[in-house]
């Protein structure tokens, strides 16, 4: 058996294990060396398990082994997070494989993966842990009943490997069985609590959890809380507790609080610190220009959506989205656009490489690594790229395997085999980033190329690793694609950023980093390097040799990486569009954002614009002044914006007055006198500005606004009205104050002129329709609480005697004693207050062991205290209905019973004797 050090623990436990080995056919006395010390047991192998057969673990993760023992050993949860490509998945089949060799732990176990990563998974298993038999739960409805009938109810096996997606189907059979180890990988999908997977898995019954995943932890608290909230729900229970632990200004003692949180639970090594005999990985940016058919179809794409772009307020997130969509795909090839591949007939030729930068350049690189003996991955994020990559790779005859989001497992197991075969001739591997970024091992390669990047600096890396793991001999080379001028370039930096940016934040203990893309940063990124773009008559791409390019991207990299390093001070706030920044803004020496130029305005040369297939353009619309000043700050913006109109048509004919200046002095110092034309051109510029009463009259209307105010100023302002009431002024201010920091008499003046200016901002309907909502929410509540308060003076003992109202079904899984603690959680924190009544839950001893009510959530919390409201009022207004009824009848007696007085009470007619008629 494999060797061990053992401080001992009590005597019937060091019997009952030397038991289970002896049932493993092993001698405790040949495996371990065992100490008295505080009947406390402390398990550390020196050796591998012999189970484990498939190779030689390496010490760090012999360390990774033990580590995870400990946490078995003291009955708690954990997350291994070691970098990716340091042999997770070995670590955690190695502690399985223990805990059967020797603590006779059969299982069951389920381990819940990626679905591209289920057969790498199994393979894993199969050459390091033969021992223990392993069932794959996937497949269609048929395919799974039949693994489900043959062996899960049998419970014949140790371990179950399935998807997120079978879990999510199969979640009644897995929920009735009773889990000894949950793995999970890649485990940040679980990081929204209130995802459809992270609810399953919680309900799944486990004695022990790990989580394993080599992306770093995002820095956001309630991320962090979620993951711990599914290692140990009964201690880390509330986000808000976990919040308020880290509320602290002082970074050192965040610091110290998290990592005291997190060291019982978390190992994370980076391949720098423990795999040393790794060979290093170099990363090369190497940048190129676009075709002429490139050029055409960028500029395409930008005079497609001016009219948005240099818009008031530019243009949506939507429109945004897609613009770098389009993009992005000019950048790649102009063949991913329909109409723009010559045909039909379609054929193939040079063409296919000579109209896109990135191709030519591809061409030259792949032709130099080949004959360097080198193979290469080749990662796109679109499948379309990769059906002309495959194309070209046809063509030129290099032998290629090819894996998207379209593999099947199977197909991935062949493809792989193939290519890392000891006798390989497949020289290349197109990938998709996402797709082939997972549980996939191709380190026979030592080139990456990177064709396009992706906006997630880790999803790139996690391709990178491919390589660049465990097994690899040589140097590996990333060769990161990039086309010069456009939105790539910014692209590539923002991801660079984040990259160090978390860095810093992890280094400084600070936790509120956002990898959201700004509808801002967005337009910035649109717009980089427009202006260079629609000014160049051809195409930017420039035919070098190869040497050189590479030579060139290596300075450029590492000119860059310098760079950024040396920003790293300034990299907490940084932004696509922040004022220190040099980026688009700087141009010939000149800060262009501080002369007031509209950041995203894209100006266009002066030309006839076609349509993409013939005939001519609509005339285009004038494009729209930009307006610094918002209806939300109060501003007049219809007045501001036809002063700012004038003003923007002065500057354009003061700018054309002076080209003329300047190109009459050239005249000038050619030997022609145009003197007088220069003095009569500089007098007419001099009177080129507003007149004394349009300046004064703008004065007025900047005067009335509130230039501090933001918009997220004023959405505050807003919810306050909605949540208090317009009428309530001073919960408003309080607030109000509370969330943006301003004085409250700047509130209150801000409130006075809003109530009097409201009706002419537009969407104010809206807006006071929202307000006029809450108020209604606010009635209804006092509504709600005076029910309930009437309800619970019906009752001696109300917390006793209250039950739903007859004939009133109970809600799904809540019982009496439920809805009566609701009841009261209502009467006495009020209704609303969905998390406080969670709390409480949480806090009452009664309820300490019941799972169903502590595991409920506010949204379903106030679905049952809705049902229970809803019952009360119909009941009350039963009662209401019955005593309007009794009334009227009893009104409706006395008045007949009154009636009757009065008829006894008048005076009797004496009856007229009858006279016959005469004749009769």
């Amino acid at each position: 058996m494999h060797n061990m050090t053992e401080i001992k623990p009590e005597e019937a436990q060091k019997e009952s294990k030397e038991e289970n080995r002896r049932r493993r056919g092993g001698n405790a006395d040949d495996d371990k060396t065992e100490v008295e010390n505080d009947n406390t047991s402390v398990t550390r192998l020196l050796s591998q398990p012999k189970c484990i057969t498939g190779g030689t673990m390496r010490s760090y993760q012999l360390e990774g082994l033990n580590w995870l023992i400990a946490l078995y050993d003291t009955g708690i949860s954990g997350i291994l997070a070691d970098e990716m490509g340091l042999g997770k998945t070995l670590q955690t089949i190695s502690l399985l494989g223990y805990l059967y060799e020797s603590r006779a732990m059969d299982g069951p176990h389920i381990v819940i993966v990626p679905k591209s990563t289920l057969s790498n998974w199994r393979r894993e298993f199969a050459k390091w842990c033969p021992c223990l038999r392993v069932v794959v739960l996937q497949g269609n409805q048929e395919t799974r009943a039949q693994i489900i009938e043959k062996y899960v109810k049998p419970m014949s096996f140790h371990v179950l490997i399935t998807s997120y997606e079978m879990v999510l189907r199969e979640k009644a059979t897995l929920s009735a069985v009773e889990w000894s180890y949950l793995i999970i990988d890649e485990a940040h999908r679980i990081k929204n609590e209130q995802s459809a997977l992270s609810i399953v898995v919680r309900q799944l019954s486990t004695k022990y959890r790990l989580l394993v995943t080599g992306t770093p932890l995002q820095n956001n608290l309630h991320e962090l809380w979620a993951l711990l909230n599914f290692l140990m729900p009964n201690v880390f229970s509330s986000a808000d507790v976990f919040d308020s632990y880290f509320k602290t200004s002082i970074q050192s003692d965040l610091v110290k609080r998290l990592h005291t949180i997190l060291r019982p639970f978390l190992l994370r090594r980076l391949k720098t610190d423990v795999e040393t005999d790794l060979p290093p990985k170099k990363e090369i940016k190497l940048f190129v220009g676009l075709t002429d058919m490139q050029l055409f179809w960028y500029k395409n794409v930008l005079r497609k959506d001016i009219e948005a772009l240099n818009s008031i307020g530019g243009a949506s997130r939507v429109q945004l989205q897609n613009i770098l969509m389009q993009l992005r795909k000019v950048c790649n090839h102009p063949y991913l656009f329909q109409g723009a591949e010559p045909g039909p007939p379609y054929t193939d030729g040079p063409h296919l490489w000579e109209n896109s930068g990135k191709m030519q350049l591809l061409d030259k690189l792949l032709a130099k690594v080949k004959e360097q003996g080198s193979r290469v991955l080749l990662f796109s994020q679109m499948t379309r790229m990769l059906d002309i990559l495959e194309d070209y790779m046809r063509i030129k005859g290099y032998e290629y395997c090819r894996i998207d989001g379209q593999t099947t497992g199977e197909e991935r197991e062949v493809r792989m085999d193939a290519f890392n075969a000891p006798d390989s001739t497949k020289f290349c591997f197109l990938l998709s980033t996402r797709a082939g970024g997972l549980g996939i091992n191709l380190a026979t390669a030592d080139v990456v190329i990177l064709y396009d990047s992706d906006w997630n600096p880790q999803a790139d890396l996690q391709a990178e690793d491919r390589a660049h793991r465990i097994g690899q001999k040589k140097l590996v080379r990333v060769f990161r694609l990039i086309t010069e001028h456009t939105v790539e370039e910014k692209i590539i930096e923002r991801a660079e950023k984040k990259l160090l940016l978390d860095a810093v934040v992890i280094q400084e203990g600070r936790l509120a980093s956002n990898n959201h893309v700004s509808t801002s940063e967005m337009a910035n990124i649109v717009t980089y390097g427009a202006d260079f773009i629609v000014s160049s008559e051809k195409g930017t791409y420039t035919d070098e040799d190869i040497d050189k390019i590479l030579k060139y991207g290596e300075e450029r990299t590492q000119k860059d990486h310098e760079k950024m390093k040396s920003n790293l001070s300034k990299l907490s706030s940084f932004s696509l569009s922040g004022k220190d920044e040099i980026d688009i803004y700087q141009f010939e020496g000149k800060n262009w954002r501080k002369r007031g130029v509209v950041s995203t305005f894209i100006n266009l040369p002066a030309r006839t614009k076609k349509r993409l297939h013939g005939g001519e353009k609509k005339q285009e619309k004038a494009v729209k002044i930009y307006c610094p000043y918002q209806e939300f700050q109060l501003y007049n913006v219809p007045a501001l914006r036809t002063i700012l109109e004038r003003e923007s048509e002065i500057d354009q004919h003061r700018r054309v007055l002076m080209q003329k200046v300047r190109e009459y002095q050239i005249q000038c110092d050619r030997g022609t006198d145009r003197t007088e034309d220069i003095r009569q051109l500089e007098e007419e510029i001099a009177k080129c500005c507003l007149s004394p009463e349009e300046l004064e009259e703008k004065e007025k209307y900047i005067s009335e606004g509130f230039p501090d105010w933001s918009r997220s100023d004023y959405r505050h302002f807003i919810q306050a009205c909605e949540t208090f009431g317009r009428k309530n002024t001073g919960a408003i201010v309080e607030r109000v104050v509370e969330a943006t920091g301003k004085s409250s008499q700047e509130i209150r003046n801000y409130m006075n002129a809003f109530w009097k200016k409201a009706p002419v901002i537009p969407g104010f309907k809206r807006t006071i329709t929202k307000i006029e909502k809450g108020e209604l929410r606010i009635e209804r509540k006092r509504d709600i609480q005076f029910c309930i308060a009437r309800k619970i003076s019906e009752y001696a003992q109300p917390y006793v005697e209250f039950v739903l109202p007859k004939g009133v079904a109970n809600g799904k899984g809540f019982n009496e004693e439920h809805d009566r603690f609701l009841l009261f959680c209502m009467a006495q924190i009020g209704y609303g207050n969905w998390e406080a009544i969670r709390q409480e839950i949480q806090r009452c001893r009664p309820f300490q062991f019941d799972w169903f009510f502590r595991t409920r959530t506010p949204q379903e919390i106030q679905r049952q205290c809705d049902f229970i409201v809803r019952s009360i009022e119909k009941e009350q207004d039963r009662k209401s209905s019955k005593r309007r009824g009794s009334a009227k009848r009893e009104s409706d007696e006395d008045d007949i019973e009154m009636k009757k007085e009065e008829k006894k009470k008048m005076p009797r007619k004496r009856r007229r004797k009858e006279v016959p008629m005469e004749g009769e």
